[in-house]
């Protein structure tokens, strides 16, 4: 039986570890505590002073500036934060919570637990492609699209929250993120790492597949050299975009079949991901493209860009994967920040479709304007009419603009505030009055109606018919209903698509 090892941490709390290695990763050794309630990370080599400045900074004052501000609780579910740092034999380490129970897998993988997950943490890569989906997760880790999505808004919204403390996370990559899908939740982890710019400099150049091209093609420069790229909040961008683009696409948005030398595959590797980097999905580009005969049944129709281009995640986060991947993905300063990814992705949500079929893997999909909306994964046509509600809101008295925000209805779909009033948004500043649903939408004898549970000021325009708490109104093409008289107050205009 291993002994426990009693510390006073930095900031003089007790800490015990049983000292019995439990994991190790390429710079620390983890320990458990006895109640497994936290561990403790153990640096491997003899402390040096700035690391200990490093890790001293990241448990009190940025701990500190994260989450004890408006809202700060809701970051506990979201980062794995350090808690304080101690010192033993040595050598430097880090309290941090142990994840919650739903990052670890419940399921063994398929054929009796071959890869012998069963009780690991989730880590994103195993996730992030199709033969590891198709053939070895059990379906009940998977999730659906609409999961995908939400737990991509998790990763947006931490990425959004370090950077805007002035902080990078530097190795963000689906090794330092654990997802699951069948919650849609997310947990940055790793943040021992973390780069002040100027300040605090990295300690890691990051994971292959989610390095910057400008750090790759400068990596055989000395750390010193002012031509070298480290990372920071813009090549975390690079990191988040590739990380949305996989989760939602289950495909590398650089690895393609392209070949830039022949002879030299390390070298090779150093073009594909650096200087000549080039998007599978180049829309004048096709050099690098993924080839069919070379993709393997267990990755299909994911690796297939002409069945599945990465237009299927709808018309606001293909606008940021152009921007990712092919204007700012040489020219770090045109990447999308993670705000506009969390912005892109609470819209997306509002375009989704629930699949017809029952028997669909993926369950929504991203409804596409088309005059006959069809699941993009199983095929499957939507029949009937669609409202979709295009949304506008008041700068001035009886004035609105077009918000570039539409909402699709669906039996059971709710509407929210942050639908009626565009100053509410739904993030971690939300308050739970407003997190209360105002209305619900349903199909009725072959109508669409709008229920009104919690908007006063509803009406139906021109008329100014009042649309009482408790009333309904019905969904027509063309009908103008004010959800909130308030400043920010939204105007929906209906469509129905698929008539």
């Amino acid at each position: 039986m291993a002994n426990t090892v009693t510390l006073t941490a930095a900031d003089g709390s007790t800490v015990q570890f049983i000292d019995e290695i439990k994991a190790s990763g390429g710079m620390k050794d983890v320990y458990f505590s006895p109640n497994r309630d936290y561990v403790v990370a153990f640096f491997r080599g003899s402390a040096d002073a700035a690391t200990r400045e490093r890790l001293s900074v990241i448990t009190t004052v940025y701990r500190d500036r994260i989450f004890n501000q408006i809202g700060g609780d809701y970051w506990k579910n979201l980062f794995c934060w350090p808690t304080a740092m101690v010192e033993h034999n040595g050598r430097l380490g880090v309290v941090v919570p142990f994840y919650a129970p739903e990052f670890f897998f419940k399921h063994g993988s398929r054929n009796n637990d071959m890869l012998a997950i069963k009780g690991r943490e989730k880590e994103g890569k195993w996730f992030a492609s199709p033969s590891n989906r198709n053939k070895f997760i059990d379906q009940r880790e998977l999730g659906n699209w609409m999961l995908q999505i939400k737990l991509c808004l998790q990763i947006a919204r931490a990425v959004r929250r370090m950077h805007s403390a002035g902080l990078a996370h530097s190795d963000l990559s689906y090794r330092n993120v654990l997802i699951d899908p069948s919650t849609g939740r997310a947990c940055l982890i790793d943040i021992d790492g973390l780069v002040v710019p100027g300040k605090y400099p990295p300690d890691v150049v990051g994971t292959p597949d989610f390095i910057a091209p400008e750090c790759v093609a400068t990596a055989h420069l000395k750390r010193d050299d002012p031509q070298r790229k480290l990372p920071s909040i813009a090549t975390d961008r690079h990191a988040l975009a590739v990380l949305v683009y996989m989760y939602l696409l289950l495909r590398h948005p650089l690895r393609g079949d392209k070949v830039h030398d022949l002879n030299d595959p390390q070298r090779d590797e150093e073009l594909s991901m650096g200087e000549r980097a080039l998007f599978v999905e180049h829309p004048t580009d096709a050099s690098n493209r993924i080839k069919l005969a070379n993709v393997k049944p267990a990755e299909l129709p994911w690796k297939d860009t002409a069945k599945m281009p990465f237009g299927i995640v709808g018309p606001y986060l293909g606008e940021l994967f152009t921007k990712a991947f092919i204007d700012g993905l040489h020219n770090p300063s045109l990447r999308p920040s993670a705000d506009d990814w969390e912005t892109a992705l609470v819209k997306t949500v509002d375009l989704l479709q629930p699949c017809p079929n029952t028997a669909c893997e993926q369950g929504w999909y991203v409804f596409d304007n088309k005059a006959k909306p069809r699941c993009p994964f199983c095929g499957t046509a939507f029949s009937g009419p669609l409202p979709v509600l295009n949304l506008y809101s008041s700068q001035r008295e009886g004035s609105f603009r077009p918000d570039n925000h539409r909402l699709m209805v669906y039996s059971g779909q709710s509407l929210f505030q942050w639908h009626t009033n565009r100053n509410i948004v739904p993030n971690e500043k939300i308050t739970e009055a407003q997190k209360k649903r105002v209305g619900y939408f349903v199909l009725h004898q072959g109508a669409w109606f709008l229920v009104n549970e919690g908007m006063p000021d509803l009406m139906e325009l021109p008329a100014k018919t009042p649309v009482p708490v408790g009333g309904k109104v019905a969904l027509e093409d063309g009908k103008q209903l004010l959800m909130s008289r308030e400043p920010g107050g939204r105007l929906v205009v209906v469509q129905m698509a698929n008539q």
